[in-house]
């Protein structure tokens, strides 16, 4: 893993360098827009409305518009701000960790420490989890000031970001404010299927149909030759290349399976692996052909001398 910040944990006098790492990843398949005329990919430009012409990244500045009126903020401007400097993750308070709605969380991540604070680390971990708190922090991370909960998590600690109080939406629902009732025989119905229902939760027991279905989707896809060079799809030609030319996987796939199931028979001993080996000896078989037409007509001659007998 790659750190993707680097800065310290700090409360009272305390000071523990660290490493920020993201703790998750996305497993989607990725995708991306093609013209399903031609297969060609899909590009998005950035062009000035003023202007016209297409801008870089690196010209490109940041902007706030109220009322009519924009305020352009550049890369340095952003810099300038104090909390943007920031490295120190700052400990505000310690509070019961079942106080944190899990509604707050927003991204994990996992702290590793310097190796000249491994002790400071190691102290601050054991007393989270032994007093079942959780440290409510203030960060800046990717030009954004966040609050965050730092809490044990196995023989690490971790960062999770939290959603401030005004992001975190109300659910304001006719049908909550006014709540049908529920007979009592109902509620022990509900009751006893959601003890018929309990278990111990298990992540790795669960699995994400809909991308599975669509790694398979692409693999027969594949296998069916039904692809283009991607290269093509970005409109690279090479010498009388045709852009709408479709790949034959299928002959290229076939024959890699035969070149590995070869490789492995001649490591196993098989005999079938050394048939290429006898193929120069198979090249003489026109010159056992001719030998076998010049001996012929010797063994015909006991025939003829069996017609004259019969005459």
């Amino acid at each position: 893993m790659r750190a993707i910040w680097i800065g310290a944990i700090t409360f009272g006098l305390v000071n523990v360098p660290v490493r920020l790492y993201s703790a998750t990843q996305d497993h989607d398949v990725s995708l991306h827009q093609v013209h399903d005329a031609d297969g060609g990919r899909i590009r998005y430009e950035r062009k000035c409305e003023v202007c016209g012409k297409t801008v870089d990244y690196a010209d490109i500045d940041k902007a706030y518009e109220e009322g009519g009126t924009t305020v352009v903020l550049t890369g340095d401007d952003l810099k300038a701000l104090p909390v943007e400097r920031s490295r120190e993750i700052e400990v505000v308070e310690f509070v019961p960790s079942e106080q944190i709605d899990p509604v707050r969380f927003d991204r994990s991540y996992f702290l590793e420490p310097d190796a000249n604070a491994a002790k400071a680390y190691a102290l601050l971990l054991d007393t989270l989890r032994e007093t079942e708190r959780t440290a409510v922090v203030q960060f800046s991370l990717r030009q954004k000031t966040r609050l965050g909960a730092l809490r044990a998590y196995g023989d690490v600690m971790m960062l999770q970001s939290l959603l401030w109080d005004d992001e975190v939406r109300e659910a304001d629902f006719d049908a909550v404010k006014k709540p049908p009732k529920v007979a009592d025989n109902e509620k022990k119905m509900a009751a006893s299927l959601v003890e018929n229902m309990s278990g111990d939760f298990d992540p790795a027991s669960f699995t994400d149909d809909y991308q599975e279905q669509l790694r398979t989707l692409v693999a027969a896809k594949l296998e069916q030759g039904d692809a283009l060079d991607t290269a093509k799809t970005f409109g690279e030609k090479g010498d009388g290349d045709d852009p709408a030319d479709v790949i034959d996987l299928v002959e290229a796939l076939r024959r890699s399976v035969e070149a590995n199931r070869a490789k492995r028979a001649a490591a196993s001993g098989d005999d079938e692996a050394k048939e290429p080996a006898k193929a120069p000896p198979r090249k003489k078989a026109p010159e056992k052909k001719a030998a076998a037409k010049k001996a012929a007509p010797k063994k015909k001659a006991p025939a003829k001398k069996a017609e004259k007998k019969s005459a």
